[in-house]
């Protein structure tokens, strides 16, 4: 598993029987990768092995398990203990996907400080966000410890005024 981020949070599988500490959660702003270690979940991938004829082609195919306990209080403790956290494909310095970008331009124009979290690093938090949140897609933006919305809600909220109304709100608290 690569253990690489660029101005984000990391979150990883490990295979911790307890719950993260709140000193896992850290907040300093160093220049060098946070990182967020994650209670082992159910979510598992499945990994048939090379074929030994062509007509049968390998295959990853991840199971949904669900939300654990463990996952939803890690989750719980990471939007309260940011503003803002947007859950996203890639980071903030590379996003991998145009919506998360759209998103990450979008609060950079603003100048909003925001902590995001590649979740393209760990299928278990990737799941576990759709159950979390109850919105299947990413990027999801949590504003002062609520789900906010997709890269449409967002963008929308973004040119009425809206977003620029909830975020002053949320970081003058």
């Amino acid at each position: 598993m690569k253990m690489a981020s660029r101005g984000g949070v990391m979150i990883s599988a490990s295979t911790l029987a307890t719950p993260p500490s709140a000193s896992s959660l850290s907040t300093g702003r160093a220049a060098s990768p946070r990182i967020l270690t994650l209670p082992h979940s159910n979510s598992r991938l499945l990994v048939n092995h090379k074929p030994k004829s062509k007509s049968k082609p390998s295959a990853i195919s991840p199971i949904r398990c669900g939300l654990s306990p463990q996952l939803k209080t890690t989750l719980d403790k990471v939007v309260s203990s940011h503003k803002v956290v947007l859950f996203m494909k890639g980071t903030k310095d590379f996003p991998q996907c145009g919506f998360s970008n759209n998103v990450v331009q979008i609060l950079r124009t603003l100048n909003v400080p925001f902590e995001a979290v590649n979740i393209l690093e760990n299928e278990a938090l990737r799941q576990g966000l759709k159950d979390y949140s109850s919105w299947p897609t990413f990027p999801q933006l949590y504003i002062d410890g609520e789900f906010f919305g997709g890269c449409d809600i967002t963008l929308e909220a973004y040119k009425s005024g809206e977003l620029q109304e909830v975020l002053e709100k949320a970081l003058c608290s």
